[in-house]
C-alpha cells in the first residue's frame, strides 16, 4: 500500500475477467468510488441535437475521451465500478487521481482504500459498454465542480449494435 497523504491510500488491485476484455493496465488503488447503484445527478445536461456548434465541441471531446486513460475504480468483486441512474449503467471513470479524490472527499471516503485501473476512454466505449447488460455508457468525474461528462448510449458514441434512442440526444 501507498500513502499519498491528505488521508488518501492506495492498495493494489487483481485483474478481473472484464479487466482483461478492456486492456486494462495495472495501477495502484484510487482514493474512492460512488457507491455500488449510485451515479450523481448531473444537473444540466450538455444537450447537443441541433445545435452545430455543441455537436462539433462534444466530438472534439469524445475524440480527447477516446484517446485519453483514464481511471475505473473496481468494485468488491474486482470488475469495473458502475452503478444505474435512468436505466442506464454507467462506468464510472475519472480522468486523474485529483478528481478520484475530490469525489472520495465528497462522499466522504477519502480514507477508504479503492483499487483501480488505467483504461483508454475508446476501450471503455467499445469493449467494455457491449460487455454490459442493457444500455450502458460512461460517467467521467462524477461528483467534480461542472458536473463531470456524461458518454450516452448512442450511435456515434458506443457501437451501433448497443444504442439505444434517447430521443435524438
Amino acid at each position: 500500500m501507498f500513502d499519498i497523504g491528505d488521508d488518501l491510500a492506495y492498495a493494489s488491485a487483481r485483474r478481473s475477467k472484464t479487466a482483461g476484455a478492456a486492456g486494462l493496465t495495472d495501477r495502484p488503488a484510487g482514493e474512492g468510488v460512488p457507491a455500488p447503484g449510485e451515479v450523481p445527478d448531473r444537473g444540466g445536461a450538455m444537450t447537443v441535437a441541433g445545435d452545430p456548434v455543441a455537436r462539433r465541441e462534444f466530438a472534439v471531446l469524445l475524440g480527447e475521451f477516446r484517446r485519453t486513460a483514464v481511471l475505473v475504480p473496481l468494485d468488491e468483486a474486482g470488475d469495473l465500478w458502475s452503478a444505474e441512474q435512468g436505466g442506464v449503467r454507467w462506468i464510472c471513470a475519472f480522468s486523474d487521481e485529483a478528481a478520484l479524490a475530490r469525489f472520495a472527499r465528497v462522499r466522504g471516503e477519502a480514507g477508504r482504500e479503492w483499487a483501480y485501473r488505467a483504461v483508454l476512454g475508446a476501450r471503455l466505449l467499445d469493449v467494455m459498454v457491449p460487455l454490459l447488460p442493457g444500455p450502458a455508457g460512461v460517467a467521467l468525474d462524477a461528483g467534480s465542480e461542472d458536473g463531470g461528462m456524461l458518454f450516452p448510449p448512442v450511435a456515434g458514441i458506443v457501437p451501433d449494435a448497443v444504442a439505444v434512442d434517447l430521443g435524438g440526444l
